[in-house]
């Protein structure tokens, strides 16, 4: 068996195409532009270049965008006021701010600042809470774009079994909700799981985010499953370089899954594209509009 190759970059062009046509509907029927606001801290040179990539696809939908780079020594106070005030723009539907950040700044106090209906990483407790519950929220991206992902790929998800391998709150946890919402069965695995590769092999769908590379190795997957890979990681190459390799094998979880992301153009471009799609879901929201049904979860 040799899997199918999900390319996240071209389902992400057919999104940002979505976005684009539901950014247009708002300017012409109600006159509203949605906007993203970016918080750059520091110079990191990944940040940088994500922050570079998120604005010009905001821009590129037809969306505004707002940059804010702030340097590395930046107090809290002044960091809080620059969103506080952004919370109070009527002009930013949605606020980010790259992570990570400078010590002695603390992420989730950033993201406790953020007013919940403007949180487009859906990051904010309320909005966790919210999604646990079953309620309207504002989905963190990665997970939203792994869902689009599956659904894509497999159509009706009720009734698989799937298997999240990680429970961080920005991935693991917030997409085992997701896919509960979609009558899955599932289960979160992570590192005190007894028997793990057991536990990967029974299942339909495998989602591994943990941040180890190629931990998860073909023989763990059952054959003809969909793997989504969301793992990002920097290895030496044989050539004295480094490559980009994912949380699995891809070469031998090919050779026996259904279906499978690649790292780098799985999952990566996906999360931009869903943050987009979080703005206008966000913009739609707070203006009272109908929100696109094929823009969420």
């Amino acid at each position: 068996m040799s899997a199918m190759k999900i390319n996240g970059a071209e389902s992400a062009a057919r999104l940002r195409a979505k976005v684009a046509d539901a950014v247009a509907r708002l300017k012409t029927d109600h006159g509203v532009t949605p906007g993203l606001a970016v918080i750059l801290v520091g110079e990191d040179p990944a940040s940088q270049v994500y922050v570079r990539n998120k604005g010009r696809f905001t821009i590129e939908v037809g969306m505004q965008s707002f940059e804010h780079k702030l340097p590395a020594d930046v107090s809290r106070d002044d960091l809080f006021a620059l969103i506080d005030r952004l919370n109070a723009d009527p002009a930013v539907h949605g606020i980010l701010c790259q992570f990570p950040v400078p010590a002695p700044l603390v992420e989730a106090d950033i993201v406790a600042r953020i007013a919940p209906q403007k949180d487009v990483d859906g990051l904010h407790v309320i909005n966790a809470g919210l999604l646990a519950s079953g309620q309207k929220a504002m989905i963190s991206c990665t997970p939203l774009g792994c869902l689009m992902l599956l659904r894509e790929h497999l159509g009706n998800l009720a009734g698989l079994n799937a298997v999240v391998i990680g429970r961080s709150n920005l991935v693991g946890k917030p997409l085992a909700q997701l896919l509960l919402r979609d009558d899955c069965t599932v289960t979160i695995a992570h590192s005190r799981t007894r028997d793990l590769a057991s536990v990967v092999r029974g299942a339909d769908i495998v989602v591994a985010a943990v941040g180890r590379p190629e931990m998860v190795p073909g023989d763990w997957i059952k054959p003809g499953a969909t793997v989504i890979d969301v793992g990002i990681n920097r290895i030496a190459a044989e050539d004295g370089k480094t490559r980009l390799v994912g949380d699995v094998d891809f070469a031998s979880a090919a050779r026996v899954a259904g279906a499978i992301t690649p790292v780098p153009g799985g999952v990566g471009p996906m999360t931009i594209a869903c943050l987009l799609a979080n703005t206008v879901t966000a913009c739609c929201r707070i203006h009272g509009f109908d929100e696109p049904a094929e823009l969420g979860a």
